[in-house]
């Protein structure tokens, strides 16, 4: 049968990919679109393979939470470009991604990619031609309280909060700062020894402490210690959208406290690696003279 222009659409509809592929698939079955969606499907897991090492570092984050304010999750999907983590195809996968976090509870990788999620990845990939992953979720619960989340328009910022006490709606405004503002802990005395022995060396070796006897080197670096705390601790922040109250004075008065955060910014911790365009170029040459 002949490879014509109709059959190739078709094989485009139903698969998303693209023509010279379609159209190499139907050559290679005389023009059979079940067989060529056949054979498609069997080499989809070596496309993902052979995508797998490049890096995945844009995509986009979601959260969702329970209408009574229990639990909500946040999950984090990549992508290689901007651009994909735009795609209608990527955005409505990301959406499966959460609602199974969310409809399961899921608080682990290991319970949110079984066989299924991993086909479903795997034909984006083919479909897509980027490497997709699926690289985090964080479940929150709240015990005695509320949990509220927040997504920046851009869905490269999402962050759930959970309160003692309180509602759903002032744990998202507390997200909201914590998404604008990024504090490291959520009080002062949450902040990890090695942090702060490591702002400790960074203050004795300011220029304004050589020659300073250790008495005043120790007050200095006392006050210091406590400022840095204090901009760096959720609870001691002047609230975004009211700077004259802290956030611990903001949920005090709602009779609540604010008891975890989690906030994922996209590719954050990702080493992005570094393309050489003219050297890429080069050897595709280099390549193509030796083929």
């Amino acid at each position: 049968m002949a490879v014509t222009a109709t059959l190739v659409k078709e094989l485009r509809d139903r698969t998303g990919l693209g023509m010279m592929e379609c159209k190499k698939a139907l050559a290679e079955t005389d023009g059979d679109i079940d067989a060529a969606i056949e054979n498609l499907r069997k080499a989809s897991g070596l496309k993902a393979a052979k995508k797998a090492d490049r890096t995945a570092a844009e995509g986009v984050v979601a959260a969702k939470v329970a209408d009574d304010g229990s639990y909500g999750v946040l999950v984090e999907v990549n992508s290689e470009t901007d651009f994909v983590a735009r795609d209608e195809g990527f955005l409505a996968f990301v959406a499966s991604v959460l609602d199974k976090a969310f409809t399961g509870k899921v608080a682990s990788l290991e319970g949110l990619v079984d066989e299924q999620m991993e086909n479903a990845r795997q034909a984006l990939v083919q479909k897509i031609g980027e490497n997709i992953g699926i690289r985090r979720v964080e479940l929150v619960e709240a015990a005695d309280g509320a949990v509220g989340a927040y997504v920046h328009s851009n869905n490269r910022i999402a962050v759930l909060v959970e309160l003692k006490g309180g509602s759903v709606e002032l744990a998202k405004d507390v997200a909201m700062h914590v998404a604008a503002v990024s504090p490291q802990v959520v009080n002062p005395a949450d902040m990890p020894e090695d942090v702060v022995n490591q702002e400790k060396d960074i203050i004795k070796a300011q220029p304004d402490m050589e020659g300073k006897p250790e008495q005043i080197v120790e007050k200095m670096m006392t006050g210091r210690i406590n400022k840095f705390l204090k901009e760096n601790s959720l609870v001691e922040q002047p609230f975004v959208k009211d700077p004259e109250t802290t956030v611990g004075n903001l949920v005090k008065k709602d009779g609540a406290a604010v008891v975890a955060f989690v906030r994922f910014e996209v590719g954050e911790g990702i080493e992005k690696k570094e393309e050489d365009f003219a050297a890429e170029v080069a050897a595709q040459v280099a390549a193509s003279k030796g083929a």
